[in-house]
């Protein structure tokens, strides 16, 4: 890639605006889900499974706040990669479009481990509601 045009950084203005908006909405079905716990914690005498929950919503937090601030480094990273290129800095356009892409695609790991993390919150929800795990093999053959 010899030549980087305006367009090759206006290309990921939607893809990371659209990113920034699932952040959100991950953020903000975190905070309502902080506020039931809270709301439980202040009603439960047995707290164990919500001490578990609370740690698990505190870390997946902190990822979600480094997912957040890692795109909006991206976006504001392309912002001044489309200015340098207007003034004709083109080596300088390279290397901050490069760091624009690096901030995506650190938002992008947050991004997993934070799934990652969100699907163990579910696991513990369900811990208190079975009794053992069954095999697979045998929900696939049981016909209820």
């Amino acid at each position: 890639m010899n030549d980087l045009s305006i367009n090759t950084p206006a290309l990921l203005f939607p893809a990371i605006t659209l990113l920034m908006l699932a952040y959100t909405n991950r953020f903000l079905a975190i905070a309502a889900l902080v506020r039931k716990l809270h709301d439980e914690y202040v009603k439960e005498t047995e707290q164990k499974l919500l001490h578990k929950q609370i740690s698990n919503l505190r870390v997946r937090i902190s990822y979600i706040r480094n997912m957040q601030a890692l795109g909006v480094l991206s976006f504001l990273l392309c912002v001044a990669c489309m200015f340098l290129i207007f003034r004709n800095y083109d080596v300088a356009a390279k290397w901050v479009f490069a760091l624009s892409l690096l901030s995506l695609l650190a938002s992008l790991l947050f991004s997993l481990v934070e799934i990652i993390l969100s699907t163990k919150a579910i696991d513990v929800e369900l811990s208190d509601m079975e009794l053992k795990r069954p095999s697979l093999l045998k929900h696939l053959l049981d016909d209820e």
